[in-house]
Protein backbone atom coordinates (compact mmCIF):
# COMPACT_ATOMS: atom_id res chain seq x y z
CA UNK A 1 0.00 0.00 0.00
CA UNK A 2 3.21 2.26 0.69
CA UNK A 3 4.53 1.75 -2.36
CA UNK A 4 1.20 2.49 -4.28
CA UNK A 5 0.86 5.57 -2.55
CA UNK A 6 4.09 6.71 -3.60
CA UNK A 7 3.20 6.69 -7.10
CA UNK A 8 4.71 3.01 -8.11
CA UNK A 9 2.92 1.02 -9.93
CA UNK A 10 2.48 -2.14 -8.07
CA UNK A 11 0.61 -5.50 -8.47
CA UNK A 12 -0.11 -7.89 -5.56
CA UNK A 13 -0.41 -11.63 -6.14
CA UNK A 14 -2.70 -13.75 -4.09
CA UNK A 15 -2.50 -17.52 -3.95
CA UNK A 16 -5.98 -17.81 -2.45
CA UNK A 17 -9.28 -17.74 -4.99
CA UNK A 18 -10.25 -14.78 -2.98
CA UNK A 19 -8.63 -11.76 -0.39
CA UNK A 20 -9.56 -13.08 3.11
CA UNK A 21 -8.30 -13.63 6.56
CA UNK A 22 -9.48 -16.41 8.96
CA UNK A 23 -8.29 -16.87 12.63
CA UNK A 24 -8.77 -15.59 15.95
CA UNK A 25 -7.49 -12.01 17.29
CA UNK A 26 -4.05 -10.80 16.70
CA UNK A 27 -1.54 -8.24 18.82
CA UNK A 28 -0.18 -4.72 17.32
CA UNK A 29 2.28 -3.94 19.34
CA UNK A 30 3.02 0.25 20.13
CA UNK A 31 6.11 -0.10 17.49
CA UNK A 32 3.63 -1.83 14.94
CA UNK A 33 1.34 1.01 15.23
CA UNK A 34 4.19 3.51 14.40
CA UNK A 35 5.08 1.83 11.40
CA UNK A 36 1.51 1.81 10.11
CA UNK A 37 0.97 5.52 11.43
CA UNK A 38 3.82 6.04 9.09
CA UNK A 39 1.85 3.65 5.59
CA UNK A 40 -0.72 5.50 6.76
CA UNK A 41 -3.09 2.43 8.17
CA UNK A 42 -3.34 3.12 11.38
CA UNK A 43 -6.53 5.32 11.99
CA UNK A 44 -8.54 2.16 12.35
CA UNK A 45 -6.22 0.01 14.20
CA UNK A 46 -6.03 2.25 16.92
CA UNK A 47 -9.29 1.76 17.19
CA UNK A 48 -8.93 -1.08 19.14
CA UNK A 49 -5.88 -0.22 21.41
CA UNK A 50 -6.26 -2.55 24.38
CA UNK A 51 -7.55 -0.39 27.85
CA UNK A 52 -5.19 0.46 30.21
CA UNK A 53 -4.57 -2.96 32.95
CA UNK A 54 -1.95 -4.23 34.91
CA UNK A 55 -0.64 -7.17 32.75
CA UNK A 56 1.80 -9.92 32.80
CA UNK A 57 3.30 -13.11 33.99
CA UNK A 58 1.52 -15.37 36.34
CA UNK A 59 1.39 -18.79 37.23
CA UNK A 60 -1.36 -21.80 36.34
CA UNK A 61 -3.53 -20.63 39.66
CA UNK A 62 -3.45 -16.90 38.19
CA UNK A 63 -0.91 -15.56 41.23
CA UNK A 64 1.21 -12.92 39.87
CA UNK A 65 4.65 -13.32 38.73
CA UNK A 66 5.82 -10.26 37.01
CA UNK A 67 3.25 -7.29 36.93
CA UNK A 68 3.60 -4.53 34.79
CA UNK A 69 1.55 -1.02 34.90
CA UNK A 70 0.29 -0.39 31.66
CA UNK A 71 -1.01 2.63 32.07
CA UNK A 72 2.44 4.02 32.56
CA UNK A 73 3.95 2.26 29.83
CA UNK A 74 1.30 3.49 27.53
CA UNK A 75 2.37 7.27 28.84
CA UNK A 76 5.90 6.67 27.86
CA UNK A 77 5.65 4.75 24.37
CA UNK A 78 1.68 4.14 23.56
CA UNK A 79 -0.38 0.94 24.09
CA UNK A 80 -1.01 -2.30 21.65
CA UNK A 81 -4.07 -2.86 19.57
CA UNK A 82 -5.80 -5.96 19.78
CA UNK A 83 -8.14 -7.04 16.63
CA UNK A 84 -9.52 -9.47 15.14
CA UNK A 85 -7.55 -10.61 12.32
CA UNK A 86 -10.61 -10.72 9.53
CA UNK A 87 -10.77 -7.26 10.58
CA UNK A 88 -6.86 -5.89 10.28
CA UNK A 89 -7.03 -7.42 6.97
CA UNK A 90 -9.76 -5.44 5.78
CA UNK A 91 -8.55 -2.46 6.91
CA UNK A 92 -5.11 -2.93 5.10
CA UNK A 93 -6.47 -4.11 1.90
CA UNK A 94 -9.57 -1.37 1.66
CA UNK A 95 -6.97 1.46 0.02
CA UNK A 96 -5.61 -0.74 -2.38
CA UNK A 97 -7.45 -0.74 -5.94
CA UNK A 98 -9.37 -3.86 -6.34
CA UNK A 99 -7.85 -3.74 -10.00
CA UNK A 100 -3.85 -4.30 -8.63
CA UNK A 101 -4.76 -7.46 -7.00
CA UNK A 102 -4.73 -11.01 -8.96
CA UNK A 103 -6.09 -13.50 -6.84
CA UNK A 104 -5.91 -17.68 -7.53
CA UNK A 105 -2.33 -16.64 -8.65
CA UNK A 106 0.61 -18.82 -6.38
CA UNK A 107 4.11 -17.44 -7.48
CA UNK A 108 5.81 -20.60 -7.87
CA UNK A 109 9.42 -19.03 -8.74
CA UNK A 110 10.92 -15.36 -9.32
CA UNK A 111 13.40 -15.15 -12.57
CA UNK A 112 15.93 -12.08 -11.86
CA UNK A 113 18.44 -11.03 -14.43
CA UNK A 114 20.29 -7.14 -14.42
CA UNK A 115 16.81 -5.06 -15.62
CA UNK A 116 14.05 -6.86 -13.59
CA UNK A 117 12.52 -9.99 -12.40
CA UNK A 118 9.93 -12.17 -14.04
CA UNK A 119 7.43 -13.76 -11.98
CA UNK A 120 6.18 -17.34 -12.64
CA UNK A 121 3.06 -18.44 -11.73
CA UNK A 122 1.29 -21.50 -13.75
CA UNK A 123 4.27 -22.46 -15.84
CA UNK A 124 4.49 -19.41 -17.39
CA UNK A 125 5.46 -15.74 -17.38
CA UNK A 126 2.76 -13.49 -15.80
CA UNK A 127 4.02 -10.24 -14.95
CA UNK A 128 7.64 -8.03 -15.40
CA UNK A 129 8.81 -6.03 -12.51
CA UNK A 130 11.60 -3.80 -11.17
CA UNK A 131 11.23 -5.22 -7.98
CA UNK A 132 9.48 -7.63 -6.02
CA UNK A 133 8.50 -7.84 -2.52
CA UNK A 134 8.16 -11.51 -1.44
CA UNK A 135 6.00 -11.58 1.82
CA UNK A 136 4.30 -15.17 1.74
CA UNK A 137 5.19 -16.46 4.96
CA UNK A 138 5.91 -18.60 7.48
CA UNK A 139 6.32 -21.62 4.66
CA UNK A 140 7.46 -19.02 2.40
CA UNK A 141 8.89 -20.98 -0.82
CA UNK A 142 10.44 -18.00 -2.43
CA UNK A 143 12.85 -17.92 0.51
CA UNK A 144 13.95 -21.19 -0.02
CA UNK A 145 14.68 -20.45 -3.62
CA UNK A 146 16.41 -17.34 -2.64
CA UNK A 147 18.65 -19.15 -0.24
CA UNK A 148 18.80 -22.73 -0.92
CA UNK A 149 21.30 -23.32 1.69
CA UNK A 150 19.77 -22.37 4.42
CA UNK A 151 18.23 -24.37 6.66
CA UNK A 152 14.31 -23.33 6.95
CA UNK A 153 11.86 -23.78 9.65
CA UNK A 154 12.60 -25.74 12.92
CA UNK A 155 9.79 -26.89 15.40
CA UNK A 156 10.01 -25.69 18.66
CA UNK A 157 8.46 -29.32 20.25
CA UNK A 158 5.46 -26.94 21.13
CA UNK A 159 1.62 -26.19 19.75
CA UNK A 160 -0.28 -23.53 19.67
CA UNK A 161 -4.43 -23.35 20.11
CA UNK A 162 -6.11 -20.19 19.16
CA UNK A 163 -9.76 -19.03 20.10
CA UNK A 164 -12.21 -16.19 20.26
CA UNK A 165 -15.47 -16.18 22.11
CA UNK A 166 -18.16 -13.26 22.88
CA UNK A 167 -17.26 -12.29 26.59
CA UNK A 168 -18.78 -13.75 29.22
CA UNK A 169 -21.85 -11.63 30.34
CA UNK A 170 -20.69 -9.41 33.77
CA UNK A 171 -17.26 -11.10 33.64
CA UNK A 172 -14.65 -9.01 35.54
CA UNK A 173 -10.87 -10.48 36.10
CA UNK A 174 -7.64 -9.46 36.58
CA UNK A 175 -6.29 -12.18 33.91
CA UNK A 176 -6.77 -9.77 31.04
CA UNK A 177 -3.73 -9.12 29.11
CA UNK A 178 -1.96 -11.82 31.34
CA UNK A 179 -0.03 -14.92 30.51
CA UNK A 180 -0.41 -17.99 32.79
CA UNK A 181 2.42 -20.32 33.39
CA UNK A 182 3.08 -23.66 34.66
CA UNK A 183 5.78 -24.87 35.87
CA UNK A 184 4.79 -28.16 36.39
CA UNK A 185 4.10 -28.73 32.35
CA UNK A 186 5.61 -25.63 30.99
CA UNK A 187 2.18 -25.06 29.32
CA UNK A 188 0.95 -21.25 29.24
CA UNK A 189 -2.45 -19.37 28.82
CA UNK A 190 -2.88 -16.10 27.23
CA UNK A 191 -5.81 -13.83 27.30
CA UNK A 192 -6.79 -10.46 26.04
CA UNK A 193 -9.90 -8.49 25.36
CA UNK A 194 -10.83 -8.09 21.36
CA UNK A 195 -13.06 -4.45 22.03
CA UNK A 196 -16.09 -4.70 24.29
CA UNK A 197 -17.92 -7.98 23.83
CA UNK A 198 -15.02 -10.61 22.24
CA UNK A 199 -12.47 -12.26 24.48
CA UNK A 200 -9.02 -13.95 22.51
CA UNK A 201 -7.57 -16.91 24.39
CA UNK A 202 -4.40 -18.67 23.50
CA UNK A 203 -2.41 -22.06 24.43
CA UNK A 204 1.10 -23.09 24.48
CA UNK A 205 2.17 -26.83 25.09
CA UNK A 206 4.44 -29.45 24.67
CA UNK A 207 3.34 -30.97 21.30
CA UNK A 208 4.09 -34.78 21.02
CA UNK A 209 4.24 -35.91 17.63
CA UNK A 210 1.63 -34.46 14.45
CA UNK A 211 -0.87 -31.68 15.95
CA UNK A 212 -4.15 -33.07 16.83
CA UNK A 213 -7.22 -31.61 15.14
CA UNK A 214 -9.26 -28.95 16.85
CA UNK A 215 -11.36 -31.07 18.99
CA UNK A 216 -8.73 -33.71 20.30
CA UNK A 217 -6.53 -30.30 20.93
CA UNK A 218 -9.17 -29.19 22.78
CA UNK A 219 -10.08 -31.97 25.12
CA UNK A 220 -6.47 -32.45 25.72
CA UNK A 221 -5.83 -28.95 26.94
CA UNK A 222 -9.38 -29.33 29.22
CA UNK A 223 -7.59 -32.06 30.75
CA UNK A 224 -3.65 -30.33 30.79
CA UNK A 225 -5.56 -27.41 32.74
CA UNK A 226 -8.14 -28.72 34.59
CA UNK A 227 -6.51 -27.57 38.33
CA UNK A 228 -5.55 -23.90 36.40
CA UNK A 229 -8.01 -20.58 37.33
CA UNK A 230 -11.24 -21.73 36.65
CA UNK A 231 -11.96 -19.43 34.22
CA UNK A 232 -9.00 -20.59 31.65
CA UNK A 233 -10.86 -24.02 31.32
CA UNK A 234 -14.30 -22.11 31.48
CA UNK A 235 -13.03 -20.25 28.63
CA UNK A 236 -11.68 -23.20 26.33
CA UNK A 237 -14.95 -25.38 27.18
CA UNK A 238 -17.10 -22.39 25.62
CA UNK A 239 -15.03 -21.91 22.71
CA UNK A 240 -16.84 -24.12 19.71
CA UNK A 241 -13.85 -26.57 18.10
CA UNK A 242 -14.72 -25.02 14.46
CA UNK A 243 -13.53 -21.77 16.09
CA UNK A 244 -10.34 -23.08 17.75
CA UNK A 245 -7.08 -23.13 15.62
CA UNK A 246 -4.22 -25.45 15.97
CA UNK A 247 -0.66 -24.48 14.90
CA UNK A 248 3.07 -26.23 16.07
CA UNK A 249 4.84 -23.45 17.11
CA UNK A 250 7.77 -23.07 14.70
CA UNK A 251 10.47 -20.02 13.43
CA UNK A 252 13.62 -19.82 11.33
CA UNK A 253 16.11 -22.46 12.32
CA UNK A 254 19.02 -19.81 12.11
CA UNK A 255 18.74 -16.02 11.19
CA UNK A 256 18.87 -15.48 6.96
CA UNK A 257 22.15 -13.71 5.52
CA UNK A 258 19.87 -10.95 4.03
CA UNK A 259 16.65 -10.36 3.46
CA UNK A 260 17.41 -9.17 0.18
CA UNK A 261 18.83 -10.55 -3.14
CA UNK A 262 19.37 -7.87 -6.07
CA UNK A 263 15.96 -6.56 -6.45
CA UNK A 264 13.90 -9.01 -4.43
CA UNK A 265 12.80 -8.15 -0.94
CA UNK A 266 11.58 -10.50 1.93
CA UNK A 267 8.78 -9.49 4.12
CA UNK A 268 7.25 -10.55 7.75
CA UNK A 269 7.49 -14.28 8.23
CA UNK A 270 9.20 -14.88 5.24
CA UNK A 271 12.52 -13.28 6.32
CA UNK A 272 12.34 -13.47 10.26
CA UNK A 273 9.75 -16.11 11.07
CA UNK A 274 9.35 -16.13 15.14
CA UNK A 275 7.77 -17.65 17.61
CA UNK A 276 4.94 -15.68 18.94
CA UNK A 277 5.90 -15.43 22.59
CA UNK A 278 6.74 -11.66 22.46
CA UNK A 279 3.64 -10.67 20.07
CA UNK A 280 5.76 -9.30 17.30
CA UNK A 281 5.01 -11.07 14.43
CA UNK A 282 2.69 -8.22 12.58
CA UNK A 283 4.56 -5.41 14.34
CA UNK A 284 7.93 -6.61 12.41
CA UNK A 285 5.95 -7.08 8.91
CA UNK A 286 5.08 -3.66 9.82
CA UNK A 287 8.07 -1.88 10.14
CA UNK A 288 9.52 -4.28 7.62
CA UNK A 289 6.84 -2.95 4.78
CA UNK A 290 7.63 0.78 6.15
CA UNK A 291 11.04 0.91 5.68
CA UNK A 292 10.36 -0.94 2.43
CA UNK A 293 8.12 2.02 1.46
CA UNK A 294 10.71 4.97 2.66
CA UNK A 295 14.14 3.29 0.85
CA UNK A 296 11.96 3.12 -2.25
CA UNK A 297 10.68 6.39 -2.13
CA UNK A 298 11.80 7.98 -5.42
CA UNK A 299 13.68 4.95 -6.88
CA UNK A 300 14.35 4.97 -10.43
CA UNK A 301 14.71 1.49 -11.63
CA UNK A 302 18.70 1.41 -11.73
CA UNK A 303 18.40 2.52 -8.14
CA UNK A 304 16.69 -0.15 -6.63
CA UNK A 305 18.69 -3.36 -6.05
CA UNK A 306 21.00 -0.23 -3.78
CA UNK A 307 18.08 0.77 -2.16
CA UNK A 308 16.92 -2.42 -1.00
CA UNK A 309 20.38 -3.08 0.47
CA UNK A 310 19.45 -0.01 2.57
CA UNK A 311 16.38 -1.87 3.77
CA UNK A 312 18.14 -5.41 4.74
CA UNK A 313 20.48 -2.99 6.75
CA UNK A 314 18.26 -0.91 8.42
CA UNK A 315 15.65 -4.04 8.97
CA UNK A 316 17.71 -7.25 9.30
CA UNK A 317 19.82 -6.53 12.96
CA UNK A 318 16.50 -4.86 14.75
CA UNK A 319 14.31 -8.34 13.65
CA UNK A 320 17.23 -10.77 14.01
CA UNK A 321 16.87 -9.24 17.43
CA UNK A 322 13.47 -9.61 18.16
CA UNK A 323 13.62 -13.36 16.52
CA UNK A 324 16.15 -14.00 19.42
CA UNK A 325 14.63 -12.73 22.04
CA UNK A 326 11.58 -14.52 21.36
CA UNK A 327 13.27 -17.87 21.16
CA UNK A 328 14.55 -16.90 24.77
CA UNK A 329 11.41 -15.81 25.95
CA UNK A 330 9.68 -19.09 24.67
CA UNK A 331 12.50 -21.34 26.83
CA UNK A 332 11.85 -18.92 29.41
CA UNK A 333 7.93 -19.69 29.17
CA UNK A 334 8.71 -23.14 28.63
CA UNK A 335 10.50 -24.22 31.43
CA UNK A 336 9.40 -27.29 33.85
CA UNK A 337 11.20 -28.40 37.28
CA UNK A 338 13.56 -26.71 39.65
CA UNK A 339 14.45 -24.31 36.71
CA UNK A 340 10.60 -22.56 36.68
CA UNK A 341 11.01 -22.65 40.46
CA UNK A 342 14.15 -20.21 39.93
CA UNK A 343 12.51 -18.58 37.40
CA UNK A 344 8.64 -17.93 39.30
CA UNK A 345 10.51 -16.65 42.13
CA UNK A 346 13.13 -14.74 40.03
CA UNK A 347 10.27 -13.21 38.37
CA UNK A 348 8.01 -12.38 41.97
CA UNK A 349 11.32 -10.42 43.24
CA UNK A 350 10.92 -8.15 40.15
CA UNK A 351 9.46 -4.85 40.83
CA UNK A 352 7.03 -3.11 38.87
CA UNK A 353 8.60 0.11 38.00
CA UNK A 354 11.26 -2.72 36.52
CA UNK A 355 8.87 -4.73 34.63
CA UNK A 356 7.18 -1.72 33.65
CA UNK A 357 10.14 -0.30 32.26
CA UNK A 358 11.24 -3.53 30.23
CA UNK A 359 8.29 -4.13 28.42
CA UNK A 360 8.30 0.19 27.75
CA UNK A 361 11.78 -0.78 26.24
CA UNK A 362 10.14 -3.80 24.40
CA UNK A 363 7.51 -1.85 22.55
CA UNK A 364 10.33 0.52 21.52
CA UNK A 365 12.19 -1.81 19.42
Amino acid sequence: MGLHRLGHEVTLFERGAELREAGTGIVVMPNGLRALDALGLAEDVRGHVMRAVRAGLRDWRGRPLLVTDAVQARQEVGTPAIIDRAELHRVLRAPLPADLVRTATPVQRLEPDSTGVTVISGGGPVARADAVIAADGIGSRLRGQLFPCHPGLRRTGRMDLRGMLPRPAGLVTDLLASQLVDRRSGAMFGLFPVGENRLYWFTDSVLHGTPPGADEARRQMLSLMADWHPLVTELIEATPPADIFVDPITGLAEPLPSFTAGRIALLGDAAHAMPPDLGQGAGQAFEDAAALTRHLAGAEPADVAQRLLRYDAERRPSANRMMRAASRQSRLTSQTGVAAWLRDASLRAVPSWLATRRLAALWRA
